[in-house]
């Protein structure tokens, strides 16, 4: 069985230090996106992530909760240390260690529909791995990962090395403020949008904070909604978190706006807990209820 979606991603170990706590943790896209897939219906979702020995047990208890894991081995995990401020759109960043990137050679064997790349760090999925998985599905990419350079430890923002090329093999782009604005120079979502659109990319996602997100495809602009949360305690991996709601719903033939708010709603959840998304496709419907 091919599946709907195949998220690959390296699984990291996360120093977490926020107001409220501070706290080592497993993390990255791969950890969020499939911790959240599992309190929804995973049956037809399989996740692709590289570890180091030290992490093995993370990937371990994603399988123990029924999700298809495949892990390739790595000399080591990524070690990343995530600072926020009281504003939990605020990040500061320190790179401690280093996984080995995707080739195309160990993901030749991939199969799905949809493939999500978990990008953590600019050279986790070089070019010829975009073209490969083009020619299997519909390849979605957060971008967050193609705009960090580690200098020493620390983190900087760079605009993304071959983003024109990369993005005529990318179905579905996501991107926050900063890095849109990293990628096209500009800080108006809309113009924005649609200058990632004309590299080729067809479904581009800014997620915008407090205000929403914005999603342009087919010619069109889509404006959904942030629900509130009656208190922040963990905002890390909220844009993985988001996407797997969003490929969750999409995959399952919803349109563009209500993926949007399935995604939103999600997002709201996963922010009121520390550790990745914990809710029910039954708590998600009541957000989106309530605030409808």
């Amino acid at each position: 069985m091919i599946p709907d979606i195949c998220c690959i991603g390296h699984i990291t170990l996360d120093k977490i230090i926020t107001p409220k706590l501070e706290t080592y943790m497993p993390g990255g896209t791969a950890f969020y996106f499939a911790h959240a897939l599992a309190n929804l219906d995973h049956s037809r979702f399989r996740l692709i992530t590289s570890v180091g020995p030290e992490e093995m047990d993370a990937a371990e208890a994603i399988k123990a909760r029924g999700i298809d894991v495949e892990v390739i081995p790595s000399r080591r995990s990524v070690f990343f240390e995530n600072k926020y401020g009281d504003n939990p759109n605020d990040r500061t960043q320190r790179v401690l260690a280093k996984a080995d990137p995707f080739t195309a050679d160990n993901l030749r064997h991939a199969r799905a529909r949809i493939f999500h790349l978990g990008t953590l760090l600019a050279d986790d999925f070089p070019l010829d791995v975009l073209r490969l998985l083009s020619e299997k599905g519909i390849v979605s990419v957060d971008a967050q990962g193609y705009l960090r350079e580690v200098r020493g430890e620390h983190v900087h923002a760079i605009d993304w090395t071959d983003k024109e090329e990369a993005l005529r093999h990318i179905d579905i782009l996501k991107a926050n403020e900063k890095e849109m604005e990293t990628i096209t120079g500009s800080s108006d979502p809309r113009e924005a949008a649609r200058i990632i659109s004309g590299w080729g990319c067809r479904e581009v996602i800014l997620t915008l904070g407090d205000h929403g997100s914005l999603i342009y495809a087919d010619g069109v602009f889509h404006d959904i909604p942030a629900y509130p949360t009656p208190e922040v305690i963990d905002a890390t991996g909220c844009g993985d978190t988001y996407m797997a709601g969003y490929l969750y719903s999409r995959s399952r033939g919803a349109g563009y706006v209500e993926a949007g708010k399935f995604a939103a709603a999600m997002c709201t959840i996963k922010l009121a807990h520390a550790g990745p998304f914990k809710g029910t496709e039954a708590d998600i419907a009541d957000v989106i209820d309530t605030f409808s």
